[in-house]
């Protein structure tokens, strides 16, 4: 299992693999959460894909993809600022070259099956790690993200605990929160080694079919 990081540039190089990455969004957000998403045949897409994302996507060792997130930078249109502003509880926005938002998290826990050293999903885990990862790179020191209470309990287990900008908003079936999510060494450390990883999980995305 491994995770490559797709950027504005590499589009056309990697456009199998961004069809399965939205395929799997469509089946996550649309079909199984029944979310208010746009659907494109069975292809998710929205219009934060139009504003040059990187998108951070889970193989397994066949190449198929198992989990994906969107980062977008603060300084520009996201979805905490533009579309889930009532989620800041009267805060301000956060706009800042060293915040990236994150979106549209998901894994396919029909493909993805095994689990990591904590007992959640190892492709979760391969996730969390993929974008502590791609922050360091960044040097970015958060992110800030829309996600369910769910997901929040998910990441405290993994130890990497949400700081909510406010509590929990009940947004159609979801009880939605925002909050910070920050870089921390010892985090991504401990990350690897829940999801059984000796090392970095990113890899080139030209060398993902030779990924061990």
């Amino acid at each position: 299992m491994y995770a490559v990081a797709i950027d504005r540039c590499q589009v056309g190089q990697h456009l199998n693999l961004l069809t399965e990455m939205f395929r799997l969004r469509r089946r996550v957000f649309k079909d199984r959460l029944e979310w208010n998403v746009s659907a494109c045949g069975d292809l998710e897409v929205d219009i934060y894909d139009a504003i040059a994302p990187t998108y951070l996507i889970v193989c397994s060792q066949q190449d198929a993809v198992l989990g994906c997130v969107r980062l977008l930078p603060t300084t520009g249109p996201n979805m905490l600022a533009d579309t889930f502003p009532s989620l800041l509880g009267g805060r301000d926005i956060p706009r800042d070259e060293t915040i990236l938002e994150s979106s549209r998290f998901c894994v396919d826990t029909k493909r993805a099956t095994e689990l990591g050293q904590n007992g959640l999903n190892q492709a979760t885990l391969v996730l969390f790690a993929a974008m502590l990862e791609a922050m360091h790179a960044r040097r970015a020191r958060s992110i800030v993200t829309v996600t369910d209470t769910v997901m929040e309990r998910i990441l405290r287990r993994a130890g990497w605990p949400l700081e909510r900008l406010a509590p929990p908003l009940q947004i159609g079936r979801t009880s939605a929160v925002a909050g910070f999510l920050h870089s921390s060494d010892s985090v991504l450390e401990a990350m690897h080694r829940h999801a059984n990883c000796e090392g970095p999980v990113l890899i080139a995305p030209n060398a993902a079919r030779h990924a061990a």
